[in-house]
């Protein structure tokens, strides 16, 4: 009787076992199949979807997907096409001179920023905005290089934005953002969101790259550079990210944005121990600007700020290149001058600078300024710059020949930044 009970015990014990298992088992498959349920579905738009995007899915929390995928991965650029309408300004000084324009901003500056320059500082920074889309202040620390910028800015009623270049910068994305695999977002930099603004505005658009070669400059801005150099506006377009997307910003085209032909880039420089040697490459193509030293306070008139395109800006730089063309005496005197660098120093003025030269200094006059003073300023800063890279030992021996030759060519007490500037070389050789 014992062996009966514990066989039946041990028969009970093995189909308790295999019960609890079987249960188990079907638990198991009911919580495989109900998560099944639950799983989103893909639905198939019918639109090829790019490398990365969110799929389009339905199921429990729809809501909350549906609007990640609605969001574009240039979120501000996108609220810049909503509210596009703030910056297209209905009101502009049409009647604005060059000579009235350096005056009042002259007095701005004083009046409001409480900074003094001279008139002569402010011509030739007008004069040189109107060259080129590029612009290098340099100088001692202290002398207003950034201010001056700002201060320009503040006068066209845009506030100028400010980029604080970093010493390990190496490339375009440095400047305009990078596309963030992880979040599926674009890192939009406050210099890409001023770009994408202004091709939707008629204003004068500035940048500043503060402390611009405290990195190297034709690495991060070499596509810049080379934008620039194109004549016709319409076809700088500079690569943001390699696809298109659906919901990508609406001037945002073929991942490309346009460099806004409204748009001056204003680099502040200097020239120390912790910073790059600028190259020729982004010399030839910039106008340079020395501010050496502070000037002197004045008293001015209260100024208000003014409202100009950069269109008439422009056409106001046309207008001075046909009025005051630079003489038949001085482009005399330049051929001559250019000969003479060629046999004494090996150099050239090269066609770049040739055509800088007859922008610069009809633009300078109709500011207000002396054509021989235009020409002296512009001379020392991109012909006379090059004499750096010549022997110093050479140099020191044929400055004051050279010196000789401009009283001759020009006349004595004439072209003074000019005999300044060598003889600087010649002192440092």
């Amino acid at each position: 009787m014992q062996k009966l009970l514990e066989l039946a015990s041990s028969k009970t014990a093995i189909f308790v076992y295999i019960a609890i298992v079987a249960v188990i088992v079907i638990l198991i498959i009911m919580m495989t199949m109900k998560n099944e349920d639950k799983a989103p579905r893909i639905i198939s738009t019918g639109v090829s979807q790019p490398t990365g995007a969110y799929p389009v899915v339905v199921g429990k929390g729809k809501e909350k997907d549906d609007e990640e995928e609605g969001r574009s991965r240039f979120c501000m650029l996108c609220t810049l096409d909503a509210n596009r309408a703030r910056f297209q300004r209905t009101t502009y000084d049409e009647s604005i001179t060059l000579k009235r324009f350096c005056e009042e901003f002259r007095n701005f500056a004083c009046s409001k920023l409480k900074l003094y320059y001279s008139i002569d500082d402010i011509r030739r920074f007008i004069a040189g905005l109107t060259v080129t889309k590029i612009i290098i202040l340099q100088g001692m620390s202290g002398t207003g290089k950034t201010s001056l910028a700002y201060a320009f800015g503040e006068f066209l009623d845009n506030k100028s934005t400010v980029v604080p270049v970093q010493p390990m910068w190496k490339e375009r994305t440095d400047l305009v953002g990078y596309y963030n695999e992880f979040t599926k977002r674009f890192n939009e930099t406050t210099l890409l969101q001023k770009m994408y603004e202004a091709n939707y505005s008629k204003d004068i658009y500035v940048t500043i790259l503060d402390e611009m070669n405290i990195a190297r400059v034709e690495y991060y801005f070499a596509e810049f550079l080379s934008l620039l150099e194109l004549p016709n506006p319409d076809r700088r377009y500079l690569d943001v990210v390699s696809d298109e997307w659906d919901n990508d910003p609406l001037q945002l085209k073929g991942g490309r944005i346009k460099l806004p032909n409204n748009m001056w880039f204003i680099g502040t420089a200097n020239n120390d121990d912790s910073t790059f040697a600028i190259s020729d490459k982004v010399y030839d193509r910039a106008m340079v600007m020395n501010l050496d030293q502070k000037s002197e306070p004045f008293t001015a008139p209260k100024t208000k700020s003014i409202h100009v395109t950069a269109e008439k800006f422009m056409s106001l730089a046309d207008e001075a290149m046909k009025e005051y063309a630079i003489t038949k005496r001085n482009m005399r005197r330049l051929e001559k001058l250019d000969e003479y660098m060629i046999k004494v120093f090996h150099i050239t003025f090269g066609n770049r600078i040739m055509k800088q030269i007859k922008s610069y200094i009809p633009v300078y006059v109709a500011c207000g300024g002396e054509e021989l003073d235009a020409l002296d300023d512009i001379l020392a800063k991109k012909v006379l710059r090059k004499l750096e890279m010549q022997n110093p030992v050479y140099i020191r021996s044929v400055v004051d020949g050279f010196c000789d030759y401009l009283d001759e060519l020009f006349g004595e007490n004439k072209m003074q930044l000019c005999k300044e500037y060598v003889q600087r070389l010649k002192k440092n050789a």
